[in-house]
Protein backbone atom coordinates (compact mmCIF):
# COMPACT_ATOMS: atom_id res chain seq x y z
CA UNK A 1 0.00 0.00 0.00
CA UNK A 2 2.84 2.42 0.76
CA UNK A 3 4.15 2.24 -2.81
CA UNK A 4 0.63 2.56 -4.15
CA UNK A 5 -0.05 5.75 -2.20
CA UNK A 6 3.00 7.65 -3.45
CA UNK A 7 2.16 6.84 -7.07
CA UNK A 8 -1.42 8.13 -6.99
CA UNK A 9 -2.65 11.55 -8.08
CA UNK A 10 -4.30 13.90 -5.58
CA UNK A 11 -7.77 13.00 -6.84
CA UNK A 12 -7.00 9.28 -6.59
CA UNK A 13 -5.74 9.79 -3.04
CA UNK A 14 -9.00 11.48 -2.08
CA UNK A 15 -10.92 8.55 -3.55
CA UNK A 16 -8.71 6.01 -1.76
CA UNK A 17 -9.23 7.88 1.52
CA UNK A 18 -12.99 7.95 1.10
CA UNK A 19 -13.07 4.23 0.32
CA UNK A 20 -10.85 3.39 3.27
CA UNK A 21 -13.02 5.43 5.63
CA UNK A 22 -16.14 3.66 4.36
CA UNK A 23 -14.48 0.28 4.82
CA UNK A 24 -13.37 1.22 8.34
CA UNK A 25 -16.92 2.27 9.22
CA UNK A 26 -18.29 -1.02 7.91
CA UNK A 27 -15.66 -3.02 9.80
CA UNK A 28 -16.48 -1.23 13.03
CA UNK A 29 -20.16 -1.87 12.47
CA UNK A 30 -19.47 -5.56 11.86
CA UNK A 31 -17.37 -5.69 15.03
CA UNK A 32 -20.18 -4.16 17.06
CA UNK A 33 -22.72 -6.63 15.70
CA UNK A 34 -20.43 -9.63 16.14
CA UNK A 35 -20.12 -10.34 12.42
CA UNK A 36 -16.44 -9.49 11.97
CA UNK A 37 -14.25 -12.54 11.35
CA UNK A 38 -10.88 -10.83 10.84
CA UNK A 39 -10.40 -8.17 13.51
CA UNK A 40 -6.85 -7.46 12.31
CA UNK A 41 -8.33 -5.85 9.20
CA UNK A 42 -9.41 -2.84 11.29
CA UNK A 43 -5.77 -2.10 12.11
CA UNK A 44 -4.73 -2.57 8.50
CA UNK A 45 -7.34 -0.10 7.25
CA UNK A 46 -6.45 2.41 9.99
CA UNK A 47 -2.82 2.27 8.87
CA UNK A 48 -3.91 2.72 5.24
CA UNK A 49 -5.86 5.84 6.23
CA UNK A 50 -2.78 7.16 8.05
CA UNK A 51 -0.57 6.47 5.02
CA UNK A 52 -2.93 8.34 2.72
CA UNK A 53 -3.25 11.31 5.07
CA UNK A 54 0.53 11.41 5.52
CA UNK A 55 1.08 11.52 1.77
CA UNK A 56 -1.54 14.25 1.37
CA UNK A 57 0.17 16.32 4.08
CA UNK A 58 3.61 15.72 2.55
CA UNK A 59 2.36 17.03 -0.78
CA UNK A 60 0.69 20.00 0.89
CA UNK A 61 3.93 20.95 2.66
CA UNK A 62 5.96 20.46 -0.51
CA UNK A 63 3.60 22.75 -2.38
CA UNK A 64 3.65 25.50 0.25
CA UNK A 65 7.42 25.15 0.58
CA UNK A 66 7.79 25.68 -3.15
CA UNK A 67 5.56 28.76 -2.98
CA UNK A 68 7.50 30.29 -0.06
CA UNK A 69 10.84 30.19 -1.90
Amino acid sequence: MAELVTEQSDAELRELLANAKKELFNLRFQLATGQLANTARIGEVRRDVARIRTEQRRRELAQTGANDG
